[in-house]
């Protein structure tokens, strides 16, 4: 019993040693498939916690390659780990955390400038009608209201609101070239 429990002893300090000799040339071999020197230190501990209890490495005709093709397939396992974490990640999250398409620098123009029409448009409306269009347009007054409000009836309300819409759209439409 005594005589298992010393080659166990001679067989982790025979693995310890082969580790800590060949530690820094695993973490140089691990840095550049898992991206970081941090991420390559935990791979090679990984690494040797696997190494150094099995008894498999005493029957293992070259320990150091057992060693670095165990860092190996740890580096390549957390490399796939991360980027299927990254994906599930991108693809799970709300929308509001996605980046918001810019429009192109000529659209801002374009919108500057119909804001623009469509407010001279709107300037040039007779009162009555253009107050009737902002209540109901804008306010999101009922006919009723509006109705109320400026002391009319309702169908005057409504041939006051779709007056307005015609004028804006015929004065934008002209000012097209349509």
């Amino acid at each position: 019993m005594q005589a298992a429990v010393r080659d166990d002893d001679t067989r982790l300090k025979t693995r310890l040693k082969i580790f800590l000799d060949h530690r820094a040339m695993l973490v140089d071999y691990a840095t550049p498939i898992v991206g970081d020197r941090m991420r390559a230190e935990d791979v090679v501990q990984e690494a040797y916690i696997r190494f150094a209890p099995g008894a498999e490495t005493g029957r293992v005709a070259q320990p150091v390659g057992y060693l670095y093709r165990i860092v190996r397939n740890l580096a390549l396992d957390m490399t796939r780990r991360r980027q299927t974490e990254d994906r599930n990640r991108l693809r799970h999250r709300p929308d509001w955390l996605k980046p918001a398409d810019l429009p192109a620098p000529d659209q801002g123009l374009l919108d500057r400038d119909e804001t623009r029409r469509m407010a001279a448009a709107l300037a040039s409306l007779p009162g009555r009608e253009r107050r009737a269009l902002e209540l109901h347009r804008l306010e999101g007054q009922s006919l009723q209201q509006i109705a109320d409000h400026l002391e009319i009836s309702v169908t005057s309300a409504h041939r006051l609101v779709q007056g307005a819409v015609v004028r804006l759209t015929l004065a934008l439409r002209d000012e097209d070239g349509a």
